[in-house]
């Protein structure tokens, strides 16, 4: 029985059809197979390398940016502080970030659906930290990928404890820089500074913050490597699901390649124009065969359509053996389609980012909460003709400035007394909280319970915010 890959390939058409049911670097013993990856040379190995260096760039100098004396990025978790491009989000705004993330998944779906992994070969931080950082300090080190192997098998020597624990070192000297700036980016750059410059015992916490995070990135790309992206990634886990025979991924150009068969120069032969000469497999830093199909472990890095297209132009073939394409543009030459389910996407992820503008342009710089306290009996008399309730008052400054505030009443009649006979103050980029008593006519109260809004105004006499809360009266109109 003839039955379908998912690459688009008949089962009959390969080698060998098992290594769809373990990891390629797995033996059938269940131990790690070491990718030697062969470095790859190219345009796109080229353009990535350039676009690697803006990304490194951006992630080591954002720290040391402010807007309004604020990090431009901050994510403090332990306070639960966020800051984003220079605005600042607490607990209170919680709702916006959970939009945030439903838009940012709906993103994905709709980019992965159209475009494959390509977020995974040129833009995921793993990706390039491994490639462009930390492999290519491998091959100053220890060579290319034939004398890594050589080195590796070799018994220990002095040249081999020398080469290994200089790798090691460097390894773990990068890990420790990028462990630095990444907890910049959740403290902040000036508190990262006092941890770096005073006494380790001012700073227990923090020090040992950068150990584990430099441990973390050092396992991951000392030794964890590609297994990060093909066991504990759950966006290449899900590839499968979001992708579809028109999503554009690195694909083997079966049709035009088989049957494979070696180079014979000057001999005519029925064969395809794939050589077989192993190159794709050579530079992949999965380990993967991309000849093979569409696969899990494929991060769509492009090493393989470099290394295909050198061998092409040196036997005098055309380019494109392996390419960016789809499976349909492969088995019918088609173009990428704009599919229905990519509409789809496209009018929820619309949706969402009008949404989540909506959010972030009627969100307030200052803010807060109005609770009316249970007493018993619910109210209070004032004298023979008032009535006050009992309130306690939260609020939010997400401001740089300290303020003082007041409240009003918008929608009755009476007055507004705080406890403490003094205004609300509120430092920067804090939260203070206060108790006030509203006092209304009894003339006014025409039911048990009313809806009171209360504004909230800064020193200045300025309406910065509204609230509502509800006001409990007698049961009867006096």
């Amino acid at each position: 029985m003839k039955t379908n890959t998912p690459g688009g390939l008949k089962a009959e058409d390969f080698h060998d059809e098992s290594f769809r049911d373990h990891l390629a670097t797995v033996d059938k013993k269940g131990k790690r197979k070491w990718v030697f990856a062969q470095k790859p040379k190219g345009r796109f190995y080229n353009i990535r390398t350039l676009l690697s260096l803006g990304f490194f760039l951006l992630f080591f100098a954002l720290p040391f940016f402010k807007w309004h004396e604020r990090p431009l990025f901050m994510f403090n978790i332990p306070d639960a502080k966020f800051i984003i491009f220079g605005k600042i989000f607490w607990p209170q705004d919680f709702f916006i970030f959970g939009v945030t993330m439903i838009t940012f998944i709906v993103f994905i779906v709709l980019f992965t659906a159209a475009f494959g992994r390509l977020f995974c070969g040129w833009v995921c931080p793993q990706t390039n930290f491994m490639e462009m950082l930390f492999r290519k300090v491998e091959y100053l080190i220890e060579g290319d990928a034939t004398e890594q192997r050589l080195l590796s098998k070799a018994p220990w020597s002095a040249r081999k404890i020398r080469i290994k624990l200089t790798k090691h070192l460097a390894f773990y000297l990068l890990a420790f820089i990028t462990a630095n700036f990444f907890l910049a980016y959740i403290i902040g750059m000036d508190e990262l500074k006092h941890i770096i410059s005073e006494p380790v015992s001012n700073h227990i916490g923090g020090f040992s913050a950068i150990l584990i995070f430099s441990g973390v990135f050092y396992g991951v790309y000392a030794y964890f490597r590609e297994q990060v992206c093909t066991v504990i990634c759950p966006y290449g886990r899900l590839q499968s699901v979001l992708l579809d025979r028109n999503s554009m991924l690195v694909a083997y150009d079966y049709k035009r390649g088989e049957p494979r068969g070696k180079f014979t120069k000057d001999v005519t032969t029925d064969h395809g124009d794939c050589i077989d000469c192993y190159q794709c497999v050579k530079v992949c830093p999965t380990g993967i065969d991309i000849r093979n199909g569409t696969q899990m472990e494929c991060v769509g890095c492009t090493a393989c359509i470099d290394a295909c297209d050198r061998m092409m132009d040196a036997v005098g073939r055309e380019r494109g053996l392996i390419r960016y394409a789809s499976e349909n543009g492969i088995a019918n030459k088609e173009r990428l389609h704009y599919t229905g389910r990519m509409k789809f996407y496209t009018v929820v992820l619309t949706i969402l980012a009008g949404l989540l503008t909506f959010l972030l342009v009627t969100r307030t710089d200052v803010g807060g909460a109005i609770i009316r306290v249970a007493t018993n009996p619910v109210y209070q008399e004032r004298g023979t003709d008032s009535i006050s309730n009992l309130y306690t008052i939260k609020i939010i400054n997400k401001t740089i400035k300290e303020t003082h505030l007041h409240l009003k009443l918008e929608n009755a009649p009476g007055q507004i007394l705080e406890v403490d006979g003094q205004s609300i103050f509120v430092n920067k980029e804090a939260q203070a909280s206060g108790s006030f008593f509203v006092i209304l006519p009894k003339n006014h109260i025409s039911k048990r319970k009313m809806n009171l809004k209360i504004g909230l105004y800064d020193d200045k006499d300025k309406k910065i915010a509204e609230m509502q809360t509800n006001f409990m009266g007698p049961f009867t109109r006096f």
